[in-house]
């Protein structure tokens, strides 16, 4: 009998000191996973949204090429007396149209960058990244007297290094939630259920003022009459990123 305790005893300090290793191995996982996210959250990110019970959304405007749209769609906003609103400017375009950007500037909409080469710049070299927001960066100070710190990547295309850059340079990188689809010239009512149905307080709204969109015009007064509708307020990016915390969407290699 005292045989049989004495090996019981050896098998619960066995059972104790594997439950012991087994709970220090997951402290060790937690924290290293713990270490992970916290990295994670510090890399630098695209902002897709804020995260905000207000009924605030952000509408934005790419212009790239282009002047038979952007006054129309400017004049909407005037007579819809939509106060704040954001368009991104490519600089070849700015520096052909200044009395458009003059137009957009009266009214106190933001200005963002649209970057100076029109391409995808996660296929360019760290240098040629750099470069390309910089020469940007310079064409929209001298024609808005103001530098810009907020970029939309052509194509909305970017990967970790044009984030980082961006950053190093202080720009964020702004994206969208609800994307209009208004680029694809699928129809004025398409293009108004898209937004209408997908829009969420804190959202950003991806329109486009180039000439390449045919029916935003029209699509455009109905938007903001129906989210005005559902009591919506409109801001501009700057302001929308002031309410709370942005939401992040992980990257990886490539976008």
């Amino acid at each position: 009998m005292n045989y049989f305790l004495v090996l019981n005893g050896k098998k619960l300090k066995q059972i104790i000191f594997i439950t012991v290793a087994v709970l220090f191995a997951a402290a060790i996982v937690y924290s290293d996973r713990a270490n992970v996210s916290v990295f994670s959250s510090n890399e630098p990110a695209a902002i897709y949204s804020v995260q905000t019970d207000k009924k605030l959304v952000a509408l934005t405007f790419d212009i790239s090429w282009g002047e038979k749209r952007p006054d129309p769609i400017i004049k909407i906003l005037e007579d819809k007396k939509v106060k704040n609103a954001t368009f991104f400017l490519s600089a070849p375009w700015s520096k052909t149209h200044p009395e458009i950007i003059e137009h957009i500037k009266k009214n106190g909409y933001e200005i963002g960058s649209h970057g100076n080469k029109h391409s995808n710049y996660s296929t360019l070299s760290d240098e040629e990244i750099r470069k390309q927001i910089s020469i940007a960066h310079g064409v929209l100070t001298e024609m808005t007297g103001k530098g810009p710190n907020l970029i939309r990547m052509p194509n909305g295309d970017f990967d970790k290094r044009v984030l980082r850059i961006a950053g190093e340079l202080g720009y964020s990188v702004i994206q969208w939630d609800t994307d209009s689809h208004d680029w694809m010239n699928k129809g004025v009512d398409s293009i108004i259920n898209r937004v209408v149905t997908k829009v969420h307080p804190g959202d950003i709204i991806l329109l486009h003022a180039s000439d390449t969109v045919k029916q935003t015009h029209e699509a455009l007064p109905v938007i903001i009459d129906q989210l005005r509708a559902k009591g919506y307020e409109f801001v501009s990016v700057s302001e929308l990123i002031q309410q709370t915390q942005v939401n992040h969407k992980e990257i990886q290699d490539h976008t």
